[in-house]
């Protein structure tokens, strides 16, 4: 069992003071759009794996006003965790320049993790909490890019196992150095012996890779293919089909021998184009009903389904090889969903522990719900307690001086690392 009991919040986007408790169940989140509610579970998520899942660069979740003036950005959550107590804390301190970049900021962030007031890198945090995250965006699961589905594939892993995501920052090393060598040979001013080593690495790590990921595949497939059946009903046959750049095999070392037959079938291309053209980051996985690739011919109505089986699949994955369930996050994920799905798909979610969910329309949630949720109301980066009618009270739960002492105690605790 394990859930987040309090977030405290300072300078963090729009949310410049915040301090709120959380409890197990299911809490609500309502309101206009662009008030804060994707920005509090963007640092709940924070905490389980220690990146934004909307920033492309980290300076971005730092309070704009806030950064120019020196301030850091604190995200401070209390996790309890079989009877014990983590509490996390995620700190962004601007950097000032002389010069602005292309987006006209004149600064950087040095970022530190603690996990009870010890310094942890972000590998060393990811496990601690697993979290599952519904998007909107997860359309583009299916819709989208190979890039999606890999870090889907890559964030399931390295909650499930540190050592998979300790191997995968390796091989993306690898790879860099590979490619900056294969540039230089193309350029005449390396020998093409110096690629021995690269090779032999790149197969070492990618082939663990994929054996992993094809183990993971196959616990996953059945899963996804259940829990798309569910939603949608028995008529559309499902089919997961991972494909990597290199052929599977039934053990490491003989992955590591078709490893070696590609990159030999690939070296003219290579030379041609000097980037590394196989390995764990070209691989994809399809999705695939009747015979039709999804990717290609799926509706909006079906690729949104098969997005919510495959977050659905991998909280299960999650809950089985960790032992505990994993915290659930509803990002406005319940929009253009008929009620009989929307109601399939909550009552799914709240089996789990804690559920937080996010959405501008109340009447979506409450009439499954009723008064057995928390709901909350969130306006101008600040949280008031409601009904399931939409009652508001009078006074925020937030509480400013709080988030002041939590500035103040997480501040110090990131100086003395200094």
């Amino acid at each position: 069992m394990a859930y987040l009991s309090r977030l405290r919040l300072t300078n963090f986007r729009n949310l410049i003071h915040l301090d709120i408790g959380l409890s197990p169940g299911v809490t609500v989140y309502y309101g206009p759009n662009a008030q804060g509610k994707t920005t509090l579970l963007e640092a709940i998520y924070l905490l389980c794996i220690a990146r934004s899942f909307r920033a492309e660069n980290e300076r971005e979740v730092v309070n704009f006003d806030a950064a120019k003036n020196g301030e850091q950005a604190l995200v401070d959550g209390t996790i309890e965790k079989d009877g014990r107590r983590l509490r996390i804390i995620v700190g962004y301190q601007p950097i000032q320049r002389s010069s602005q970049d292309n987006d006209g900021l004149t600064y950087n962030v040095r970022k530190e993790i603690r996990v009870n007031r010890l310094r942890r890198t972000a590998g060393e945090l990811i496990g601690e909490v697993n979290a599952v995250l519904f998007s909107a965006a997860d359309i583009e699961l299916v819709q989208g890019p190979p890039a999606g589905r890999r870090r889907f594939l890559d964030i399931l892993l390295s909650q499930a196992d540190s050592a998979y995501l300790k191997g995968l920052q390796r091989y993306h090393r690898i790879v860099q150095q590979r490619n900056q060598l294969l540039r230089l040979l193309r350029e005449g001013r390396a020998q093409g012996d110096e690629l021995t080593f690269w090779d032999d690495e790149l197969v070492r790590e990618g082939a663990w890779i994929t054996f992993r990921r094809q183990e993971a595949m196959r616990e996953l497939t059945p899963a996804c293919v259940r829990q798309h059946e569910d939603l949608s009903g028995p008529d559309e046959s499902l089919e997961v089909e991972y494909r990597p750049s290199v052929p599977l095999a039934g053990s490491v070392t003989e992955l590591e021998d078709n490893f070696r037959e590609a990159l030999a079938a690939a070296a003219h291309r290579e030379r041609t184009r000097p980037v590394t053209a196989v390995g764990p980051h070209r691989d994809d996985f399809n999705l695939v009903i009747n015979g039709a690739d999804m990717g290609v011919f799926a509706s909006r109505g079906q690729a949104r389904t098969l997005a919510l089986a495959l977050r659905l699949a991998e909280a299960e994955f999650l809950a089985s090889v960790r032992g505990e369930a994993p915290v659930v996050l509803f990002d406005d994920a319940l929009s253009e969903m008929d009620s009989s799905r929307r109601h399939r798909l909550l009552e799914k979610a709240t089996r789990y522990e804690q559920v937080l969910i996010t959405t501008t329309d109340l009447d979506q949630v409450n009439d499954f719900f009723g008064t057995g949720a928390n709901y909350l109301y969130v306006a101008n980066g600040q949280v008031w307690p409601s009904d399931k009618d939409g009652n508001v009270g009078d006074s925020p739960v937030s509480n400013q001086d709080q988030g002041q002492d939590a500035d103040q105690d997480t501040g110090q605790a990131i100086d003395e690392s200094a």
